[in-house]
């Protein structure tokens, strides 16, 4: 990350450089996430050379496994369909993703970068050689568009077909505990806040109740989001939460086709899946540390060591 931060700074010239570099302690530019098509702190990789476009990329994929980054690329693909499906009203554009850098890579031991835009926001924060992977937000707009009755684009197809199947596992009392409302909310309950305080409730239903199956595919669905990072970093991710509790939440109806939502909650690690934007195609998901998100943990660990 150090080497592709300082790579993409390189390659910026004076203008673009002072609109992506920011300083560290800018908290309210570093501690953003935003989904919607709307402007945000830094440099729009559409007013950027070729060069410094795929440094751009080049830093963004040091935060993403392979297949999440194929996602990430799919989610971007989509602006110009669903500008297409508007009827080219809105002017959405592929281009419109801003990336951020918060420090300087190079010399400082503690700096972060995001890279956002509409349905995609990636923030890691980087203190010594430790990464703090959160908040990372994937949607998709249209979520599946569809010839013939088969998908012929579906990114966040994956953590819709575990969440459901999940539920399809459960017996009956763990589902009845798992379905904590009839209606799916409008958008996911974290939205765009920089801090997201306490679990959210109902808390749903415990690991402990699912049995052997079900616990073994809500096991599953959490390693779909952690998988979104790099192996090293998910890694560290699964073991940080192995043996904790996990809760399994589900709003709306169950059928397939239909606007639906669930989230995950466990040891400072909150995932939350919604589909209910224009008859349920429309699909967010996030991956967040409640607790961590944006550093917290290693800047925290940071200050302890400096100052023990």
């Amino acid at each position: 990350m150090r080497t592709a931060g300082t790579a993409l700074l390189g390659a910026l010239d004076g203008a673009a450089r002072a609109r992506a570099a920011r300083r560290f302690d800018d908290d309210a530019a570093r501690r953003w996430l935003e989904y919607r098509p709307r402007p945000r702190p830094g440099v729009c990789l559409a007013d950027l050379d070729r060069t410094g476009r795929k440094a751009a990329h080049r830093l963004l994929a040091t935060a993403l496994s392979p297949a999440a980054y194929a996602q990430a690329m799919a989610v971007v693909a989509l602006e110009e369909v669903l500008d297409r499906a508007e009827g080219w009203r809105r002017g959405r554009h592929s281009g419109d993703y801003w990336v951020a850098v918060f420090g300087d890579p190079a010399r400082d031991d503690r700096w972060a970068w995001r890279f956002e835009g509409h349905h995609l926001s990636v923030s890691m924060t980087v203190v010594g050689d430790r990464v703090s992977p959160a908040p990372v937000f994937l949607g998709a707009n249209p979520a599946a568009v569809r010839h013939a009755g088969h998908p012929v684009s579906r990114p966040l197809g994956v953590e819709e077909d575990l969440g459901r199947a999940l539920l399809d596992a459960m017996g009956p009392a763990a589902r009845t505990a798992a379905i904590v409302a009839d209606e799916a909310p409008a958008d996911i309950i974290s939205a765009t806040r920089p801090r997201v305080a306490g679990p959210i409730e109902p808390l749903g239903v415990p690991a402990d109740r699912l049995g052997p199956t079900g616990r073994a595919m809500l096991d599953q669905l959490v390693a779909v989001y952690l998988d979104r990072l790099p192996p090293a970093l998910a890694d560290r991710e699964a073991r940080r939460l192995a043996g904790g509790p996990l809760h399994f939440a589900w709003a709306g109806p169950t059928g397939p086709g239909r606007r639906h939502y669930y989230r995950v909650q466990g040891d400072d690690l909150l995932i939350e899946y919604d589909n209910t934007a224009d008859d349920g195609n429309h699909a967010h998901t996030v991956l967040r540390r409640p607790d961590s998100d944006f550093g917290a943990d290693v800047l925290a660990a940071h200050h302890a060591e400096a100052h023990g």
